[in-house]
């Protein structure tokens, strides 16, 4: 008689199918017939509807597919590149509000990964994370714009090619920034961690908000406008060679950022989670006297998670706002810490593909799904169909994020695509599996 431990039906049941699906000769011609299917539905499809969302939908999560199927790396590759490098440029060009979402959504994949650094691999909870992407976004928006001659009057905004150094400014001046919220809490633990890095967050907020006097610094409650955006390699060649104008050359040039930026973050995530670093990681989130015993320098290794983490969100703010061409401070409130620990949490706390498809879900239900579902309500409306105008469900944003979170943590509290250490924490109260004489047919063991 053999006995193996219980593993979750669903996800269990999911990860086989998965495996038959992405593994092996199987997995090739899934992945071929997959990508060619949704393309050509996508491409079949340019006008904005519900049937392109849910098309544009399942077409993004081809890069989860990419990610783990079980195929050599250049055919990934291979398969990569002409989905995301070649179908949804060129879609984007027929469509540019898709291509803005997907650039929207790489955003805050590479924010997602950042913070999943500091509270999936080191356990540390910290809801005030957008303000690292505050500054990252300040720091660009106030040398591109004359706002830096209220600070240095003998000096002027930085040429617009500047832009590429400042992404790596804004991961030192992020990471720096993480390191000066973790220092003041680097003692404390769980609920008290979480409100003074709320409390934290806020006050990087409100300084935004007042920092217009005596010395004009951010502008206020107004924000900054007028951003100067990145000069694009051989522009006058690309225009002329696609017949694009420069708004839609640089929504195109944008996206191939975000995703060469997403690409390095995944790889630099990936590269700690197995690391040293990342191991010592996981020690103090499991257990901190034990890592201590172990021999773990814990202050060190905590600031590291801050900075490590808190940089991602820096260079990603720069980008933000040479995207946006405006700032102000409600766009780094609460709520948007708040969407950013959903996207880990919903997706799988640890997991680096269930982060991804967590930021990808999230992105897509704020700026798709929620708008598209009250288009249809209002075309309704005024057909006939007699729906009240409190049934618009963006003006129920943080009630359907709550619920949504109430729903997972309810059926599946590990997220979508969980860490095998947390789904096996979470279910190991769960009866054993035991498989009587070993002919395969298994039964649940008896609690006695």
């Amino acid at each position: 008689m053999s006995r193996t431990s219980a593993s979750p039906p669903p996800s269990g049941g999911w990860d086989r199918i998965g495996a038959m699906l992405l593994g092996g000769p199987t997995g090739y011609g899934f992945m071929v017939l997959y990508a060619a299917i949704t393309s050509a539905l996508l491409l079949g499809n340019n006008r904005t509807s519900l049937f392109t969302d849910i098309v544009f939908i399942f077409f993004l999560l081809f890069a989860l597919l990419v990610y783990r199927a079980k195929v050599v790396l250049p055919f990934k590759l291979l398969m990569g590149v002409l989905t995301f490098g070649v179908v949804l440029p060129y879609f984007g060009t027929l469509n540019p509000f898709y291509i803005d979402v997907a650039t929207q959504a790489g955003i805050y994949v590479a924010l997602a990964l950042g913070l999943n650094v500091v509270v999936g691999f080191a356990g540390l909870l910290d809801l005030g994370f957008v303000a690292f992407y505050a500054v990252g976004a300040y720091l660009w928006a106030i040398v591109s714009t004359p706002q830096i001659t209220n600070i240095f009057p003998s000096l002027g905004p930085v040429p617009a090619g500047w832009f590429y150094v400042f992404i790596l400014l804004g991961l030192v001046v992020g990471g720096g920034f993480g390191v000066l919220l973790g220092l003041p809490v680097l003692r404390l633990r769980g609920d008290y961690l979480a409100i003074v890095t709320l409390g934290l967050g806020e006050v990087i907020r409100v300084l935004a908000v007042n920092l217009d006097k005596p010395v004009n610094i951010t502008n206020g409650a107004q924000g900054i406008k007028d951003i100067e955006r990145p000069p694009i390699p051989f522009e006058a060649a690309l225009l002329e060679a696609t017949g694009l104008d420069q708004n839609a050359l640089y929504q195109l040039f944008f996206y191939f950022l975000v995703l060469l930026l997403v690409l390095i973050t995944v790889f630099v995530v990936r590269r700690l989670k197995v690391s040293r670093i990342g191991r010592a990681w996981t020690a103090i989130r499991e257990d901190e006297t034990a890592a201590i015993a172990q021999g773990i320098p814990l202050v060190r290794m905590k600031l590291l998670a801050f900075a490590v983490g808190s940089s991602f969100a820096g260079a990603m703010g720069v980008v933000f706002a040479a995207k946006q061409l405006f700032i102000n401070p409600p766009t780094f409130d609460l709520l948007r810490s708040i969407s950013i620990l959903s996207m880990v949490i919903l997706g799988g706390l640890g997991n680096i593909p269930g982060v991804v498809l967590g930021a990808i879900l999230v992105t897509l239900l704020n700026l798709m799904i929620l708008p598209r579902v009250a288009t249809v309500l209002r075309q309704m409306q005024d057909s006939g169909v007699p729906i009240p105008e409190a049934f618009d469900p963006t003006q129920y944003q943080r009630l359907l994020f709550g619920l949504l979170l109430i729903v997972m943590m309810i059926f599946r509290p590990e997220g979508i695509l969980p860490e095998d250490r947390r789904r096996q924490e979470l279910h190991e109260d769960e009866p054993e599996i035991v498989d009587e004489g070993g002919d395969g047919k298994e039964v649940q063991a008896s609690a006695g």
